[in-house]
Order: C-alpha cells, then structure tokens, then sequence
C-alpha cells in the first residue's frame, strides 16, 4: 500500500483553486494534491478531490524559493485534537497514564491533511482509552528532532513514556487502529 508523506522542509507552493465568482470567504468546489519528492527524481503525483469547503476555511500559501521540496495544494482543516508542544511533551506524553497517540504535522503537508479526519475519528473512537494528541513540527521542533522524525505525517504511540510504534505516512485508519490496539 503507498503511503503519501511530505519531508520535512515546507512546499514549494501550497494553494487551494477558489470556484470562479466566489469571495473570498465563500465555498471551494475542487482542490488538488500534487507531490513532488525529492527522492522521485521529479515524478509528480496528482490527486483531485471533489468537495464543498466551509466559508470559515482559510488558504495558506507558502513560496519557497529554490529546487527540490514536495508542493502539496490543500486547505487548512479543524481539530478538535489537543496540542503538544516542546514545552509540554513531558508532562502530556511521557508522564501520561494512558497509552498516548502523537500525530506529527505541519499546516502545508497535504498528506497530512489527507488523514486529518481519519486521526479525529480515531480519537473519538478511542476517548478513554488513549490519548490524542498534534505536534507542529514548525512550531515545535526539537521533539520530532529528538525522535528522528524525517518525514510527515508521522504517528508515534507512546505507552508509559516509552515510544512503542511509529506508522509514517498517509496510511489507512484500519492501519492505524491495528496499530492502536496492540497497546490497549
């Protein structure tokens, strides 16, 4: 199975296409994903997705000067998801309870976009059992450094402050929940 990953540099371009005679507030019919890895020798992936977007969505874009670098095109989404950051990763993560679920990601990584809904459906169906929680790796990145994240999304599960799993890339949520189950 292909897993979509972003590295760990920002884009090169990250847009959303406005339907004609929108505002700029208003709805967005067709977005579009296209991935440019390093590692590919400039294959291009493309992605289409069909949707109607709500008026409070934003559009981030991001240039980048220079070669090389994926472009991902997609429109930011909400979490309901806590944050952690660097600060708070020891008390949140290893001094936690629970076993914890930790999504690595970044506001211009597609993939990571692509399995945002999946990660929030996955904390809904594990409430009390796990802990979910969203790091930025922009904002935040000593701790993915730390843990040698080189790659988004990156999803490690933690089990008494220890790392237990790591799955990397846009994968499955069946993937993701075998993974989850084998610690609870």
């Amino acid at each position: 199975m292909a897993a979509f990953t972003c590295s760990s540099r920002p884009p090169i371009s990250l847009r959303s296409e406005m339907r004609i005679g929108s505002s700029p507030t208003g709805s967005f019919s067709t977005r579009q994903m296209f991935s440019v890895l390093p590692e590919s020798g400039g294959l291009r992936t493309r992605l289409s997705l069909s949707s109607s977007v709500s008026k409070i969505s934003r559009v981030s874009r991001l240039q980048r000067r220079g070669g090389g670098g994926v472009i991902c095109e997609a429109q930011e989404t909400a979490t309901g998801i806590p944050v952690v950051n660097d600060s708070t990763w020891e008390s949140l993560v290893l001094k936690a309870d629970e076993p914890v679920f930790v999504d690595f990601w970044a506001p211009w990584c597609g993939p990571c976009k692509m399995i945002d809904p999946i990660v929030n459906e996955l904390a809904g169906q594990y409430a009390g059992k796990m802990k979910f929680y969203k790091l930025n790796t922009d904002e935040s990145p000593s701790t993915p450094s730390q843990y040698g994240v080189r790659s988004i999304p990156t999803i490690m599960i933690f089990v008494k402050g220890e790392k237990k799993d790591t799955i990397i890339g846009a994968v499955s949520k069946t993937t993701l929940a075998t993974s989850i189950d084998k610690f609870l």
